[in-house]
C-alpha cells in the first residue's frame, strides 16, 4: 500500500480543510493508499516551544488578525516571512528530511505555500525518486517563491489556467503541471441541494423566494459584517459568523427591518449558501469557489486591505462575469440592488462553472505516483551536472 503525506497547516484554514476533502474523498474511493496529514509546524516544532514561548500556536498570530481586519502590510510581511524561510533553509532541510526517513512517504503533496523549495529539496535528498506536488489552493501563484519554485521537480496541480501560464513561464515541463477544474471543495459541497428549499427558508423567518444574501469571512468571521448589516437593514441576510461568538452577538443586537439569521459555528457552510441568492465576502479562493459551486454570484472588495495573494482574484470575478467587486463596502447596497437587478443573468454565467477538483486531484496524483518509476531520481546534484554538460 502506497503511503501519502497530504502536507498543510493551519493558517487561514484552507489548507487544512482541502487536505481534509481529499483525504475524505480517496478514502470515498477506495484508493489503495495510507493517506496522512502532516501540519507542517508539528514537523518543525514537535515539542511546541513556540507556542510555550509565546501562548499561541504559529498561525494564531496570523487568524486573529484575519478576524478583526488587520491585513494592511502583509504584503511586506510576506518578503520578511520568505526572507526567514530562506535564512533558516538548511536548518529546515535537516528536519524535515529527519521526517521522511522516518515516515517513508511514496508520495508527498504540498498544500501550502511558501516552503514548497524547502520540502521538495528535502524529500529530493531524503528519499530520491520519491515524487512531490503542490496542489495550489490560491486560483494563481504570487511569484516568486509562493506556491511555485522555478528548477525543481515539484508537479504542480493549478486550478485555472492563469496558475499554468504561471507555471509554464517559470520553466516547468508540462509533464509537470496538471490543470484542475477549480479550487478542492469538501466532498458536502456535491450533495444535491435541499429540495424544500422554500420552507426552510420560511422555517428560519427568511422570505420564501425574495433574494437572500449570505454574509461569509472564514471561519473566523471579521468585524466587516457588522458594517455590512448595517448598511443593509432591508436586504434578508444569513450572517455566518464561524468561531467568532462575540460577533454573531452583536448581529443579533443590531435592528434591522429585514429577517437576519445569525450562525456562529457550523459544519453545514453548504447548506446555509443553498438557501441564499448571492454571497457577500471576502475575496479569498475557498469563499468565492464555494459561494460560486453553490450557484451563488459574489460580492467582494478589492483595495489596501485585500491580501496580495487573493488580488488576483477579484480578477477572476470580473473576467467571469459572475459578480460585483467593490473598492469598499461603503457601496455594498448600491451593488446588492444591482445584482439583485441583473440575478437571472449572474446566477446563469455562475451555473456554467463546474468544479470537480477535489474527484480529479486524487486520479492526478495517482497518474504521478504510477508515472514516478520511470523517472530518474532528481537532486541539486544532477541538476549542475545537466547544466554542465550543456555548456
Amino acid at each position: 500500500m502506497k503511503t501519502i503525506e497530504l502536507i498543510y497547516f493551519n493558517a487561514g484554514g484552507g489548507h487544512r480543510a482541502a487536505a481534509q476533502a481529499l483525504q475524505a474523498v480517496m478514502l470515498e474511493q477506495r484508493r489503495p493508499w495510507n493517506v496522512r496529514l502532516v501540519n507542517l509546524f508539528d514537523v518543525l516544532d514537535p515539542q511546541g516551544l513556540f507556542r510555550r514561548i509565546t501562548g499561541m500556536a504559529p498561525e494564531d498570530y496570523y487568524n486573529k488578525r484575519l478576524a478583526r481586519g488587520w491585513t494592511l502590510g502583509l504584503a511586506q510581511e510576506l518578503k520578511l516571512l520568505q526572507g526567514l524561510i530562506r535564512m533558516t533553509h538548511s536548518t529546515l532541510q535537516r528536519q524535515l528530511e529527519a521526517h521522511w526517513l522516518v515516515a517513508e512517504p511514496d508520495l508527498v503533496v504540498s498544500l501550502i505555500p511558501n516552503f514548497n523549495r524547502v520540502l521538495c529539496e528535502s524529500l529530493s535528498a531524503a528519499l530520491p525518486g520519491v515524487p512531490f506536488a503542490t496542489v495550489i489552493t490560491d486560483l494563481a501563484d504570487l511569484p516568486p517563491h509562493f506556491w511555485i519554485e522555478p528548477g525543481l521537480p515539484q508537479h504542480v496541480v493549478c486550478g485555472t489556467p492563469k496558475a499554468v501560464a504561471q507555471a509554464r513561464e517559470m520553466g516547468h515541463d508540462s509533464a509537470l503541471i496538471h490543470l484542475s477544474s477549480g479550487m478542492i471543495l469538501r466532498p458536502d459541497f456535491y450533495r444535491p441541494p435541499p429540495a424544500d428549499r422554500a420552507e426552510r427558508r420560511v422555517a428560519l423567518g427568511l422570505p420564501a423566494d425574495a433574494p437572500v444574501g449570505v454574509v461569509l469571512f472564514g471561519g473566523q468571521g471579521a468585524n466587516v459584517m457588522q458594517r455590512i448589516a448595517t448598511l443593509l437593514p432591508g436586504t434578508p441576510l444569513i450572517l455566518l459568523c464561524g468561531h467568532n461568538r462575540a460577533l454573531a452577538a452583536r448581529l443579533r443586537g443590531l435592528p434591522a427591518a429585514a429577517p437576519r439569521v445569525v450562525v456562529e459555528y457550523t459544519p453545514d457552510v453548504a447548506g446555509y449558501l443553498h438557501l441564499g441568492d448571492f454571497f457577500i465576502g471576502k475575496p479569498g479562493p475557498a469563499s468565492i469557489s464555494e459561494a460560486l459551486h453553490c450557484g451563488l454570484p459574489v460580492i467582494v472588495t478589492r483595495n489596501a486591505l485585500t491580501m496580495p495573494q487573493e488580488r488576483y482574484n477579484t480578477d477572476w470575478v470580473h473576467e467571469l462575469g459572475v459578480g460585483r467587486v467593490l473598492t469598499s463596502f461603503a457601496g455594498i447596497a448600491e451593488a446588492v440592488d444591482e445584482v439583485r437587478h441583473c440575478l437571472p443573468g449572474l446566477q446563469a454565467r455562475v451555473r456554467c462553472l463546474d468544479n470537480r477538483a477535489v474527484f480529479e486531484v486524487p486520479e492526478i496524483l495517482a497518474d504521478i505516483l504510477h508515472n514516478a518509476a520511470a523517472v530518474q531520481p532528481w537532486s541539486p546534484a544532477l541538476e549542475l551536472d545537466v547544466a554542465n554538460m550543456s555548456q
